[in-house]
């Protein structure tokens, strides 16, 4: 491996522990900070909100910048953020200081494909984009649950220095190892990128995304609570819980693609929804036993981001044929349409959670989940009423939480 990709995956790391290790830590803040559930809730949405807008629109306006500079530039941005989350005396702080680590997040992931992608030969250019990309998943096995042991036991700001050292080691490695020159294309422009969302197809693609995983957000967003309140666990059991769940869904992100390979992205997305709502449906009574809560966390691990790779084979498929001049542009707003969809989906579950209790989040989670499915059913006939001719993708898909 090269070290400067190996300087990416580290940066990917970092990134994806600051994203989800929040979710272990909303009890703890909004117990510091003196908010509510629903606010710390709101640290979630905000910082997904930042991925969403940041993704497209700062891509598209840092084109011409050099990618090194850029990559150090978004790398300092992230540990910037991340001090400043450390730093902060209050939530109105923290809440800039997410949306800051957000923006960096998304131009991030944005041109950290093709950066990879270059350090490599061509043939090696998929295991390159698969090897930054483990980052993530690392981040949900390791990152999350020891960010949320450290700050159960040294408070919550510590998390944040922490992540923020990573950023620091990530910097260094890129200043360090990533050439100075880097060959790139002129990023879409703006005006690209609304074409595209005047597609129908594809918008019902990423109406499939937002949707699939607002109902997971929902209930997600607060498990750290359920975990404290309902099923009864200590606060320093979170993290145990959190590395049950990522391990899970590590397992379920290789067995969500092979299930695309198989039954293709639709049949997959089909019984993924059906299995994910479900799953949550089934929390809504097992959260109040122990161990029956672990396991069916552990069944919502393998679930909830299988279905990353037939979004994204799909979205692939329908931009061949509905905006075959603007794949690349499809394929990135659809991660767009991901954090859209946790966005929406933390701020419903606090409206739940401060209206009707803590308890209804995962039903009413699953609710939201079969209208994806429904989404995907509908879909699916309007491919059968105009089939396309058969084509391979020669794509990778994104196998990462987003």
């Amino acid at each position: 491996m090269p070290l400067a990709l190996l300087a990416l995956t580290i940066s990917a790391f970092a990134i994806g522990t600051t994203e989800f290790v929040i979710v272990g830590l909303i009890p703890t803040i909004a117990a510091d900070l003196g908010v509510g559930l629903p606010s710390a809730g709101l640290l979630v949405s905000l910082y997904a909100l930042g991925v969403a807008v940041g993704a497209p629109v700062l891509t598209a306006l840092t084109g011409k910048v050099p990618r090194k500079t850029l990559l150090l530039s978004l790398m300092a941005l992230f540990t910037v953020g991340n001090l400043l989350a450390w730093l902060s005396p209050g939530y109105e702080t923290l809440i800039g200081a997410r949306i800051l680590t957000g923006l960096a997040h998304g131009v991030f992931f944005s041109i950290g494909s093709t950066i990879a992608t270059g350090l490599v030969p061509k043939e090696k250019a998929a295991s390159a984009i698969a090897t930054m990309f483990s980052g993530l998943t690392v981040a949900l096995v390791t990152g999350v649950p020891l960010g949320t042991f450290i700050g159960q036991h040294f408070g919550w700001r510590a998390t944040f220095l922490a992540v923020a050292a990573l950023g620091v080691v990530a910097i260094i490695g890129s200043l360090l190892f990533v050439p100075r020159k880097l060959a790139h294309s002129q990023p879409a422009s703006l005006l690209q990128q609304v074409s595209v969302l005047k597609q129908p197809r594809l918008l019902l693609v990423y109406a499939m995304t937002a949707v699939g995983y607002g109902g997971t957000f929902v209930a997600f967003t607060y498990l750290a609570p359920m975990l404290q309140q309902i099923t009864g666990f200590q606060a320093g059991a979170v993290g145990f819980v959190m590395l049950a769940y990522g391990v899970s869904v590590a397992v379920g992100n290789i067995w969500g693609g092979q299930l695309a390979d198989r039954k293709g992205p639709v049949g997959a997305l089909k019984l993924i929804f059906s299995l994910l709502a479900l799953v949550l449906l089934v929390l809504t009574f097992t959260a109040s036993n122990p161990w029956l809560m672990v396991l069916t966390v552990l069944a919502w691990g393998a679930v909830a981001f299988g279905n990353v790779a037939g979004l994204q084979v799909y979205v692939v498929q329908q931009a061949e044929r509905f905006a075959p001049k603007a794949i690349d542009v499809a394929s990135g707003l659809n991660i767009a349409a991901f954090n859209l969809g946790i966005a929406l989906g933390a701020w419903g579950g606090g409206h739940i959670v401060d209206g009707i209790g803590l308890q209804h989040t995962p039903w009413i989670g699953a609710l939201v989940v079969l209208g994806a499915l429904g989404l995907t059913v509908l879909s699916g006939r309007l491919d059968a009423r105009d089939p396309a001719p058969a084509r391979s993708t020669g794509r990778t898909a994104y196998a990462g939480s987003h």
